[in-house]
């Protein structure tokens, strides 16, 4: 496989946080390349993520389904591979409604190789989560091990990935494999724990802290994840799955710790709350075979952590029109009960 992107590029679920991020990158970084996006623009697809190349004469949108056959077999034929972000992609959410992750995260992902696999596409990149390995408590997942979900969300995305590999090697599709660990930066739905914690403490309200905050994530900045992605799709090998993580494991307590300290909150602004449902104590991932590539992650975490906190105290024009209408519907369901109930850390 020759070290290039494709010339002409459908990304699907491109105007959500981490597919515009990869299309802002490609089209700034690529001249040679044009760029579809297929949207769904659902609460977390927002056109404002693509305002900085809408007069790109090279990049397309076009509002639709992934799951809409007839809509996705007319875009295919006219690029020569599919990166597909699009997803539903909130645990908390898929607890509360789960057929829409198979809908989206399993049936979408089979019509969209069923197009590739019928034009002949150079590659297929199908972006996934450390979710899928399940609870982690030692060490770190490698790409070979067994998949263990534990919510409807991961266990949606298992099934989309495990459907890759099945056209790979059954149709021979050239499909690429990622799975990242939790992205954090500019652009990113507030129902998110990072964005959450800023625009809360930014406005002096309650910060829901599921459990004793102990759980372990690592942080991965946004712009490291696609330069990940970049890698992938020109360097990697067809039938391949790789790893994304930032190496930032640290404690959710300790994540809303730092946030609310570069913003000057204070700590008794935090709210213990009841823990989520199956909630996985740890996520850890092996970044070794992405690695080998020629991949590192750029920014620090100290750094990616800050700059993200600047651009949401410097862009409350984005965020504050998002947390209203169905958004408060959901936060009130979703934490309502459990902040009632909580417990203020002193």
């Amino acid at each position: 496989m020759s070290a290039r992107l494709p010339a002409r590029l459908l990304v699907t679920g491109g105007a959500g946080f981490i597919g515009s991020a990869f299309v802002r990158r490609v089209l700034d970084r690529h001249p040679d390349v044009s760029v579809t996006v297929l949207d769904k623009l659902t609460y977390a697809g927002n056109l404002a993520n693509l305002a900085e190349v809408e007069g790109d004469p090279r990049f397309t949108f076009v509002q639709g389904d992934i799951a809409d056959a007839e809509v996705v077999d007319g875009m295919a034929a006219d690029v020569d591979a599919i990166v597909n972000f699009a997803a539903e992609s909130h645990v908390d959410r898929s607890i509360e409604e789960p057929d829409a992750f198979i809908r989206t995260d399993v049936y979408g992902t089979f019509v969209l190789l069923e197009a590739a696999r019928r034009h002949g596409h150079e590659r297929y990149l199908q972006i996934s989560t450390d979710e899928v390995y399940g609870n982690v408590p030692t060490g770190s997942s490698t790409e070979a091990d067994p998949l263990h979900p534990r919510s409807p969300y991961s266990a949606s995305k298992s099934g989309g990935d495990l459907l890759v590999g099945a056209y790979f090697t059954t149709y021979g599709l050239p499909t690429l494999l990622t799975r990242a660990s939790n992205n954090f930066g500019p652009h990113q739905y507030p129902e998110k724990v990072v964005p959450l914690f800023i625009t809360n403490a930014i406005d002096d309200e309650p910060l829901p802290l599921y459990g004793d905050g102990l759980q372990v994530r690592d942080w991965l900045y946004v712009d490291d994840h696609c330069d990940a992605l970049e890698v992938v799709l020109e360097r990697g090998e067809p039938g391949m799955t790789y790893n994304v993580g930032g190496g930032n494991e640290i404690t959710n307590i300790d994540l809303t710790r730092r946030v609310l300290e570069l913003l000057g909150k204070p700590m008794t602004l935090v709210r213990r709350v009841e823990d989520r449902a199956g909630h996985d104590r740890r996520y850890s991932v092996d970044c070794s075979r992405l690695r080998a590539l020629g991949w590192e992650p750029a920014h620090s975490f100290e750094d990616a952590l800050r700059a993200t906190v600047d651009w949401y105290r410097d862009r409350e024009d984005w965020w504050r029109p998002l947390k209203s209408g169905e958004y408060r519907a959901y936060y009130a369901r979703q934490y309502g009960a459990r902040l009632e109930a909580g417990t203020t850390i002193t």
